[in-house]
């Protein structure tokens, strides 16, 4: 397989937006050309007995159940603010917003 080409990297970078010099070309058609060979290697491996996953050990999620429990009152829980204003903590306005 030949490798990417300086002016392949070119036409990505113009098609992204960037601006590379032409040592950034080289430096990056090499990686480009690392990372290619690597995804063909492992192509090379994937069998059609393989079914495609997204982790290699299974996952399950830990759910506890949704019980509601003591805690803090509203009172308690603005007790220390230094302002509040319907059972809500004040702040300093910052965006200029009604």
């Amino acid at each position: 397989m030949p490798g990417i080409t300086r002016e392949e990297v070119s036409h990505l970078a113009r098609l992204a937006r960037l601006e590379l010099k032409g040592e950034e070309l080289d430096h990056f058609a090499g990686q480009l050309d690392d990372i290619i060979g690597a995804v063909a290697r492992v192509s090379e491996v994937a069998d059609q007995d393989v079914p495609p996953t997204s982790h290699p050990l299974p996952l399950t999620n830990v759910m506890r159940a949704d019980e509601v429990r003591p805690s803090l009152t509203p009172e308690q829980a603005l007790s220390g603010a230094p302002a509040q204003e319907q059972q809500r903590f004040k702040v300093p306005q910052i965006l200029g917003e009604d």
